[in-house]
């Protein structure tokens, strides 16, 4: 199977997690395009997508939900898998607040949250304000064992589905 792993990202968390995605499903002998949703040309060339965003004030970005939203025709008709990167810290994983509108539109065989990454030099001044405000503490909070094993279990699925008879 041809996959997609489309993401978009205003730091480089999500880029990183969405890369690891890709790598491990490379190792499985998929073949796999990663970039960010804006980049995508053709959805249709592909058999089934993983889709993920940064999470920001509790939603995923505008570029993502408007890639699904555009895609709706093709994601609902393939495997599609979700991922939303955010949290950090202490703070639980919450889904995001589009999740029931994106599980209602394209029906995704599953959804993740996994903890994201903040480094204060990378964000604008207004940024700066709203995760001082939080107390949002700097640091890499991605588990990769726990991306990995999800990772695995994407690509055992496309494994079951590559050998059900048509």
């Amino acid at each position: 199977m041809k996959i997609l792993v489309a993401y978009a990202s205003k730091h480089g968390s999500t880029t990183g997690i969405a890369e690891g995605i890709a790598a491990k499903l490379r190792a499985a002998d998929h073949e796999v395009d990663v970039g960010p949703v804006a980049e995508v040309a053709d959805v249709g060339t592909y058999d089934a997508y993983v889709v993920g965003s940064a999470v920001y004030y509790g939603g995923w970005m505008k570029e993502a939900t408007a890639f699904v939203e555009s895609n709706t025709a093709w994601l609902a008709r393939r495997p599609v898998w979700l991922f939303s990167s955010g949290p950090i810290g202490p703070a639980a994983p919450a889904d995001p607040k589009e999740l029931p509108a994106l599980r209602e539109a394209i029906a995704p065989l599953d959804h993740r949250v996994f903890y994201g990454a903040l480094d204060r030099h990378h964000l604008s001044i207004g940024e700066r304000i709203v995760v001082g405000a939080v107390k949002a503490p700097d640091g890499d909070y991605r588990d990769w064992q726990r991306i990995d094993a999800w990772a695995d279990e994407i690509a055992h699925e496309i494994a079951k589905l590559e050998a059900a008879p048509a």
